[in-house]
């Protein structure tokens, strides 16, 4: 294999909201070497590459940065940090403004105010947030974009980050980068569980089917303490095709009806879990299918919806019109998606304290790959992604290169030509992956099972998914995108170990629509308000169990 060797102060890992921030401001603030790796194009990657109608996370006329944080900790079940939360608020209208005054159109009444949509959202046309954040990347002057190529591991020693390892899924050249400092912002994880769709249209999901958890894995590899897992995702979608639920129930003040027309939102909550949950009681209890009650809204609302989803969600649009009935003539179907592991809406990822800093020396999080912090959205991503890159920048002031050894290169090289020119494997990528959805979907918790589980089926499913890690030891690349499929499922299978641990460790159930434990089915306040955290050690995931902080402090890590 071709090889190349790249020398920088900051590597960014991952091009999508957070980490093209992140390069915006440690340019701004330094003149420090920033490179950013990115598998796909900046300019339409991550999870706003198709673009958002909306800024959910912003803080409207009345209300403060603690409002937003309280808001936040309470529809996570108070599993969340206070520092994380606060400081991530305080950010919010800011990185706002600068997304204006970089051409984002945000909507604004005849008083020249932002058009709210419901609390703490404000609407946008943001079909092109993602070219105007790769722009603002692109024109700092020291900062480079290596788009295709994929980040497979990082460099560690001793506890200490310094630098990673990739492959150029194009130019088909193995890199060795090494930096001072490191942040990841490689998105979350999908794709580990059997999705609502089958075949060729799996991929038609909430959470980006690129976002493979490639951070997390290779931060639990190396023994970064990572925490929340058990806290999966689960978003409340139109059925068949997963588009987006909150248009219709804030923007329209739809109301969850079962098939009986009864309001039932009221009876489980509203907040992000029990909705989820409300619908799936409905279902199992016989009064599915359930619906968003539109029928009888105006024909000014309908048509300012269809244009909504046609702008973000043109499936729906176009299910709508091949019905042959309005929108103001039948009610909208909704589902749950299968789980997804998503720091961006709750509390999973790495475990950081204020500054971002993950308990590897020299590796900053931002974005979903960030855990303790929910609600965040695009906002707090950005927001996440300012305060990560500050710190990456202080960091590297006091902190030179380590050179990655001869050893490391090796190990790493032959892993990629093991893939590349070993012999033809029994098994595909693909089909290790549906063997890895099947899984999950059956023993942990899925869709199949209404996202319950037991700690039998735990156990089973950890057996498996060893399993199908050891199969996926004998894959077989034809080409350098293959051997990008191949690590993209085993850093899958890594981040599904992890859930396992997690699901597992929490002997409560305290987010009943994202996860149902059997053998442990009511909250547990007295016990269980705390961080499920875990670190790696000797290939086994050991759970360490952290107490809530009792006020907004700085955090720093000391064990």
């Amino acid at each position: 294999m071709k090889t190349e060797r790249i020398r920088t102060d900051l590597l960014i890992i991952g091009g999508g909201t957070a980490g093209c921030w992140s390069a915006v401001i440690a340019s701004e603030n330094s003149d420090a070497k920033i490179l950013i790796c990115e598998k796909a194009d900046i300019r339409r990657s991550g999870c706003l590459a198709a673009g958002v109608n909306a800024l959910n996370a912003y803080i409207t006329e009345g209300k403060t940065p603690a409002d937003y944080a309280e808001y936040a900790k309470n529809d996570a079940c108070g599993i969340a940090r206070d520092d994380l939360l606060l400081t991530m608020s305080e950010k919010l209208n800011q990185v706002t403004n600068r997304l204006e005054e970089l051409g984002l159109v945000i909507l604004k009444d005849e008083q020249g105010r932002y058009v709210t949509r419901g609390s703490r959202n404000i609407k946008i046309n943001g079909e092109n947030i993602k070219p105007l954040l790769a722009k603002a990347a692109l024109s700092q002057p020291n900062v480079t974009v290596l788009n295709r190529v994929n980040i497979t591991d990082l460099a560690v020693e001793n506890g200490r980050v310094k630098g990673a390892f990739g492959i150029g899924i194009e130019n088909e050249i193995f890199y060795i980068i090494e930096a001072k400092a490191v942040i990841i912002a490689s998105g979350g994880a999908s794709g580990l569980y059997k999705p609502n769709n089958p075949g060729l249209s799996r991929h038609k999901m909430w959470y980006s089917p690129f976002n493979t958890g490639a951070g997390y894995a290779m931060g639990i590899k190396h023994g970064a303490e990572m925490t929340t897992f058990e806290m999966r995702f689960i978003a409340l979608r139109c059925k068949d095709t997963i588009a987006p639920t909150g248009t219709l129930a804030q923007g329209a003040g739809a109301k969850q009806i079962n098939s009986l027309g009864e309001v039932y939102e009221t009876k489980y909550g509203i907040s992000t879990s029990e909705r989820v949950y409300g619908t799936v009681k409905e279902n199992l209890e016989g009064r599915g299918p359930c619906f968003l009650r539109t029928e009888g809204i105006s024909q000014e609302t309908e048509k300012s919806l269809i244009k909504a989803y046609l702008n973000m969600a043109p499936s729906q649009t176009i299910k709508w019109i091949e019905s042959g009935k309005r929108l103001s003539e039948q009610n909208v179907e909704i589902e749950g998606t299968e789980p997804y592991i998503v720091g961006g809406h709750t509390a999973s990822g790495f475990w950081v304290d204020t500054n971002r800093a993950t308990t590897l020396k020299g590796l900053f999080a931002a974005g979903d790959a960030a855990g303790g912090c929910p609600q965040k959205y695009v906002t707090g991503a950005l927001a996440e992604g300012e305060i990560a890159a500050g710190s990456a920048v202080e960091y590297i002031k006091h902190n030179g290169h380590l050179s990655i050894s001869e050893e490391e290169i090796e190990a790493h090289l032959n892993e990629a030509e093991g893939f590349l020119h070993g012999t033809a494997s029994l098994f595909t990528a693909e089909q290790l992956e549906e063997a890895m959805q099947t899984v999950m979907d059956a023993y942990a918790g899925g869709i199949k099972t209404n996202y319950s589980f037991t700690e039998k089926q735990l156990d089973i499913a950890d057996e498996r998914i060893r399993e199908i890690e050891k199969l996926s030891d004998t894959l077989h690349a034809e080409d350098f995108m293959e051997l990008m499929h191949i690590y993209e499922l085993r850093e899958r299978l890594t981040v599904c170990r992890a859930v396992i641990a997690h699901l597992r460790a929490r002997h409560e159930t305290r987010w009943a629509g994202f996860s149902r434990n059997l053998d442990y089915p009511e909250r547990d306040d007295a016990n269980w308000n705390v961080f499920v955290n875990s670190v790696m050690e000797n290939g086994e995931i050991k759970i360490i169990l952290r107490d809530m902080q009792k006020e907004a402090v700085l955090y720093e890590h000391s064990n």
